[in-house]
């Protein structure tokens, strides 16, 4: 069922999208965009298409928000390993191997379609009845990920990350031993020239500046266990800096060396530890912890040896 609201604008002089997005913050201004548009707000009792029509003291703003569409995807329950959860947000711990969109080879069985399962009561988000990722995982990457249940927590949620307040760290096993303890890598990241399968090191502009900082946690024969702290997220982008380093995560398949140890590894040892968060609604700080995966723990117990 659709739902009406009355607004009336006690101050004239702001154009009506951004009386709308400061006054109702639980849409973003594009889809207050959208909605104007579409016909769904009347001014003074008259429709008004315009986005940019300048509002005048005493002006009564009538809007109608439609029920959200529903995705067209199927819901498929799935095993969700729940850190946190309410009526704003989750977090999980993400296993390895699940892939977070559906995609060419992978049109099923996907973190989206678990979420619809877990969440059939969701807000909607671009007047689609959908979880909002906030950041992905490489399918085959564990951890930590915070998903939004509404619009506003989706769109406070990637102020955070785009600003660093939101802060993920990461464990990863490499191949080989970092020079230093401590360090930093600033270098841009882009597609590879030759494998497009592939993310590298690459000159601006034809990459995005990235930061990975890192502090060496445990140090055994060939390789050791690093902390990795993101100041930016892009695709790839912790396989790839290491790689560039001369260290590359153990197992990983596009930009690593194999394994040390005799052990089948479902993919990189990189696990998403720990995610820290401020809630869009209350201002709490939320702090997130996900336990190694098993074949991690069975990987550092072999290396200890």
């Amino acid at each position: 069922m659709a739902t009406t609201l009355t607004l009336t604008v006690e101050q004239g002089g702001d154009r009506l999208d951004t009386f709308l997005a400061q006054h109702q913050p639980q849409l973003s201004r594009s889809r207050w965009q959208q909605l104007i548009q579409q016909g769904q707000v009347r001014i003074n009792h008259r429709i008004c298409d315009r986005k940019n029509h300048p509002l005048s003291g005493g002006d009564v703003l009538e809007i109608t928000l439609p029920e959200p569409e529903p995705l067209a995807l199927e819901p498929e329950a799935l095993p969700l390993d729940i850190l946190y959860e309410d009526s704003d947000l989750l977090i999980l711990n993400k296993p390895v191997g699940l892939v977070v969109h559906p995609a060419p080879g992978h049109p099923h069985g996907t973190l989206v379609h678990g979420l619809l399962a877990h969440c059939p009561d969701l807000a909607g988000i671009g007047g689609i009845k959908r979880p909002g990722i906030v950041h992905r995982l490489d399918k085959d990457t564990s951890g930590a990920m915070v998903v939004a249940k509404t619009e506003a927590a989706l769109h406070h949620l990637q102020a955070q990350l785009k600003s660093r307040q939101m802060q993920r760290h990461y464990l990863g096993v490499v191949y080989g031993q970092p020079s230093t303890e401590t360090g930093s890598i600033t270098a841009p990241i882009g597609r590879h020239e030759r494998d497009r399968k592939k993310m590298a090191v690459v000159s601006l502009p034809k990459g995005r500046i990235a930061t990975t900082h890192w502090q060496v946690q445990e140090r055994f024969r060939h390789c050791a266990l690093v902390e990795f702290h993101l100041d930016t997220g892009r695709t790839h982008q912790i396989r790839v800096h290491a790689a560039h380093l001369g260290w590359p995560l153990v197992g990983d398949p596009l930009y690593g060396r194999g394994s040390p140890v005799k052990m089948n590894l479902p993919g990189q040892a990189l696990h998403a530890f720990r995610l820290q968060l401020i809630h869009p609604r209350t201002g709490d700080p939320i702090v997130a912890i996900a336990p190694l995966p098993a074949h991690l723990e069975k990987l550092l117990r072999l290396l200890r040896c």
